[in-house]
């Protein structure tokens, strides 16, 4: 998480005129790749459909399971 958000503030640097960049970080339990509409769920997600056509949508990425 924090490594994310770091590259996002070292990224956003580097982009001059376009003001600050808008972050939203969901974090979520039990969910998974393909239980949102954006990633080709069955279920309703019509404002996160949105937020995920008009920004950056992740389509490669890894969790190591820990119980």
């Amino acid at each position: 998480m924090t490594g994310i958000l770091s590259h996002s503030a070292i990224a956003a640097k580097h982009v001059s005129g376009l003001g600050r960049p808008n972050i939203i970080v969901m974090m979520v339990d039990d969910m998974g790749f393909s239980d949102i509409g954006c990633y080709g769920g069955e279920i309703q997600t019509p404002h996160i459909d949105a937020l995920a056509r008009g920004g950056l949508q992740f389509t490669q990425f890894y969790n190591t399971g820990r119980c």
